[in-house]
C-alpha cells in the first residue's frame, strides 16, 4: 500500500527546505566547483558531526523584495548567503557560520546581520566556542527592504568581538574576504586561510570610490602579504585542509587527551649543537618535548625569530613559545615581543599552561630596531607575561641574557613555577663578549696590536662563560635546577600536574 502523500503544509515546507540545499542550484555549485572551491554545506558537513547540525535562519532570503520576485529569491539566495547554527564538532557542542560565496558573493545582508546578533548572542550564553567561515565581499548595499541610512547601528560586529576571551573562535578564510567579512576574521583569536586567499579591510570597489585606483580582488591582500605580516595563523592548501585544522585548533581549547605517546626523550641530548655559536631550528625540539603528533606551530612567517605553538604533553594542552636562533640569533625583536605577548593572552584566557623555552642574546637595540616602537613593543611582552595566571615553566636550553630572557620567563627566572637549564647552558645580563668589551674598554683601547687586543676579549670572554654556566647560577639559586635534557618532558609535567588544572582568565584576547 503506498503511503499517503503529506499534508498541504508540509508539503510546502519540504519544498522549501529542498530550495535551500545545493542540489537545488546545480549551475552555482558547478562554478563553485570549477573555481576549486567548496560550497558553504559542504564545508559545514565535513566539519561536524553527521546528524548534529541544528540551523539557524534556514528560510531566510535577501532583503530585496523591492527589486526582486520572493520565489527568484527563495531559489538563489537561500539563507541570505549565510549559514548558521550548532553542531557538535568531535563530540563537543559548536556553533559554525558560513558565507555562501555561490550567493551575491558571500556579501553580508540584512538578514544575514541578524542571524549573526542571534547566533552571537547564544554562543555567549552557551558559551559554545566557534568556526566561522568568512569568505566574502563585506557589506551587501543592494539590500532594500530595510530602511537605512549608514547602517552603523548593526550590532554584529560589537557583539563578535564582545566574544573575545570569553569563548576560542577560528575563522577560516578561502578566496577574497573584504571589509565586514575581513573584520569578522580578524577580530577571531585564530585565522586559518587558504593559499589563494585575499584578505583586506576593503575590497576592490571601495578602493577605486576612494581615489585609490584599481586593484584586482587577488592583489587586495594576498596570502604572500597576509602570512608575513602575521595576519595569518596557518595557511593550508584547500578548504578540506583548512576544516582538518580548525578541528585540530579547537582540541586545544578542551583539556587533556585520554591518549597520547611520548618520543624518544634521550634523541634531547643531542638536540643542539654542539657549538655554542651555531644556530638550530627549535620545532624540532618543541616536537621532542611534546606528545607525538601533537605540535601546531602559529604564525611561522611573521617574526619567526620566535617560535608560538600549541602542543600537547602528557595529554594536557600546552602554550609554547620558545626563540628560535636560526633568525637573527634568536634576538627579540618588536615584532616577536607582540607575537609573544600576543599569544600569551590567547593562553591565559582559556586557561592553557605556557612552557618557554629560552635561547636568547636579548632584546634586539640599535637605531634601526629603536625607529619600530621597540621600547614599548618589547615592554608590552614583559606586561602580558607578568599578567599570566596560568601555569609558567621555563627551560633555558642554551642562552638566557638580559631583559629580554627576564621576559621570556615572565619577568624573573623566579616568577615561572619552575625554572630549569640544560647544561650547556649560560646565563647573564647581558651578552658576554659584548659585557667584556664594555667593561674593558678603556683596558681594551690602550693595547694597540689588534690581535693582542681580541686575544684579551677572548681570554676574559671565556673566563666570563667559566662563571655564567647554569651551574653556577643554580649554585646562587638564580635558577631552580639544571636537568638532564632527558629529564625534561617528566619535570614539565609533574609541576603541571601539581599545579593542578588552570583556571581561564576570560580576560580580552588582543587581535594583535
Amino acid at each position: 500500500m503506498a503511503a499517503p502523500d503529506p499534508p498541504d503544509d508540509l508539503a510546502e515546507l519540504l519544498r522549501r527546505r529542498a530550495l535551500t540545499e545545493d542540489a537545488a542550484r546545480p549551475e552555482a555549485v558547478a562554478r563553485r566547483h570549477a573555481a576549486g572551491g567548496r560550497t558553504a554545506r559542504e564545508n559545514v558537513e565535513d566539519l561536524v558531526d553527521a546528524g548534529t547540525w541544528v540551523e539557524y535562519g534556514r528560510f531566510a532570503v535577501a532583503a530585496q523584495r523591492r527589486r526582486r520576485p520572493v520565489e527568484e529569491l527563495v531559489e538563489r539566495t537561500p539563507a541570505d548567503g549565510m549559514l548558521a547554527g550548532t553542531a557538535q564538532v568531535d563530540g563537543h557542542p559548536t556553533a559554525v557560520l558560513a558565507y555562501d560565496y555561490t550567493v551575491l558573493a558571500g556579501t553580508q545582508g540584512a538578514l544575514g546581520h541578524l542571524k549573526k546578533d542571534r547566533l552571537f548572542e547564544l554562543i555567549d550564553r552557551m558559551r559554545l566556542p566557534v568556526v566561522f567561515f568568512a569568505e566574502g565581499g563585506g557589506g551587501r548595499p543592494g539590500d532594500t527592504d530595510f530602511p537605512v541610512v549608514s547602517s552603523l547601528h548593526v550590532r554584529a560586529f560589537a557583539l563578535w568581538a564582545s566574544l573575545s576571551g570569553k569563548v576560542p573562535r577560528v575563522a577560516i578564510v578561502k578566496g577574497r574576504c573584504f571589509a565586514g567579512n575581513a573584520v569578522i576574521a580578524g577580530c577571531a583569536d585564530l585565522i586559518v586561510a587558504t593559499e589563494d586567499a585575499s584578505i583586506g579591510m576593503g575590497g576592490p570597489a571601495m578602493i577605486a570610490g576612494g581615489g585609490l585606483g584599481d586593484v584586482h580582488p587577488d592583489e587586495v591582500g594576498p596570502i604572500a602579504m597576509q602570512e608575513p605580516n602575521g595576519v595569518v595563523d596557518v595557511v593550508v592548501a584547500d578548504e578540506a585542509e583548512a576544516v582538518a585544522l580548525a578541528r585540530q585548533l579547537l582540541t586545544y581549547f578542551r583539556g587533556p587527551a585520554e591518549a597520547w605517546t611520548a618520543p624518544d626523550q634521550e634523541a634531547l641530548r643531542r638536540a643542539l649543537p654542539q657549538s655554542a655559536r651555531r644556530a638550530y631550528d627549535v620545532v624540532p625540539v618543541i616536537r621532542g618535548l611534546a606528545d607525538e603528533d601533537s605540535v601546531l606551530v602559529l604564525r611561522p612567517r611573521f617574526a619567526p625569530e620566535l617560535v608560538t605553538a600549541f602542543a600537547r604533553l602528557e595529554g594536557r594542552p600546552v602554550g609554547v613559545i620558545a626563540n628560535n636562533t636560526l633568525h637573527l640569533a634568536g634576538t627579540l625583536t618588536a615584532d616577536a615581543s607582540d607575537k609573544a605577548a600576543r599569544f600569551l593572552q590567547l593562553c591565559d584566557a582559556f586557561g592553557i599552561p605556557v612552557l618557554s623555552l629560552v635561547d636568547t642574546p636579548g632584546f634586539m637595540v640599535g637605531p634601526k630596531h629603536e625607529a619600530t616602537a621597540l621600547v614599548r613593543h618589547a615592554s608590552r611582552l614583559l606586561v602580558a607575561a607578568a599578567a599570566l595566571t596560568v601555569p609558567l615553566v621555563a627551560v633555558v636550553l642554551r642562552r638566557g641574557y638580559g631583559l629580554g630572557a627576564q621576559a621570556m620567563t615572565g619577568g624573573s627566572l623566579h616568577e615561572p613555577l619552575l625554572t630549569v637549564a640544560w647544561p650547556g647552558a649560560h646565563l647573564g645580563p647581558m651578552g658576554l663578549e659584548g659585557a667584556v668589551r664594555l667593561a674593558l674598554r678603556k683596558e681594551l683601547e690602550a693595547i694597540e696590536d689588534e690581535a693582542e687586543r681580541e686575544q684579551r676579549v677572548r681570554d676574559v670572554t671565556a673566563a666570563a662563560q667559566e662563571n655564567a654556566k647554569a651551574i653556577n647560577a643554580a649554585q646562587l639559586f638564580e635558577l631552580d635546577d639544571v636537568i638532564d635534557p632527558a629529564e625534561t618532558r617528566g619535570v614539565i609535567a609533574a609541576t603541571l600536574a601539581a599545579a593542578g588544572a588552570p583556571r581561564p582568565s576570560g580576560r580580552v584576547v588582543d587581535t594583535w
